[in-house]
């Protein structure tokens, strides 16, 4: 079993899951922020990914994200996706997140599943997004969740 303080994976790897959850974030129809996620085994197997949206089946008409009311009332967050597609235990895997950290909503989810790791990029000091992700880090920190920052050059 990996241990929780140790990333089992070498910098190229960190890149190419990073650059995954990117395009993950890619598919997401929300026009403010698009959000990417990838969980990873420790053997370095994609288990699931997931991207912000709606539940399947409702309708994701370009005006409901408009509505940022409406938008938030419907929107399940990438993490949460990719977690309720798994479809196995994620105890001991990595989620790589992209462009943001995991927010105070989605954080206990991934405490409960027994994520190990967490990777994101650095959170600029300017986004409206701060204070729920210093509050999920809080709560990771408790739990011993592991997060780590890995920015990607775009070249």
């Amino acid at each position: 079993m990996p241990s929780k303080s140790r990333l089992p994976l070498t910098t190229d790897w960190l890149d190419y899951f990073m650059r995954m959850a990117k395009l993950c974030a890619s598919r997401s129809k929300d026009p403010s922020t698009q959000v990417g996620a990838v969980i990873v085994a420790p053997n370095r197997t994609v288990i699931s990914t997931g991207y912000n949206g709606f539940p399947r089946g409702c309708k994701d008409d370009y005006f409901l994200y408009e509505n940022r009311e409406v938008k938030y009332q419907r929107t399940i967050h990438a993490e949460m996706n990719a977690i309720l597609t798994a479809g196995c235990s994620l105890e001991d895997c990595s989620l790589f997140v992209w462009p943001l950290p995991p927010c105070d909503r989605c954080i206990p989810h991934i405490i409960q599943t027994g994520i190990s790791h967490i990777i994101v990029p650095t959170i600029p000091n300017s986004s409206r997004w701060v204070g729920p992700c210093l509050e999920a880090q809080k709560m990771a920190s408790e739990a011993n969740l592991v997060i780590l920052t890995w920015d990607i050059d775009d070249e």
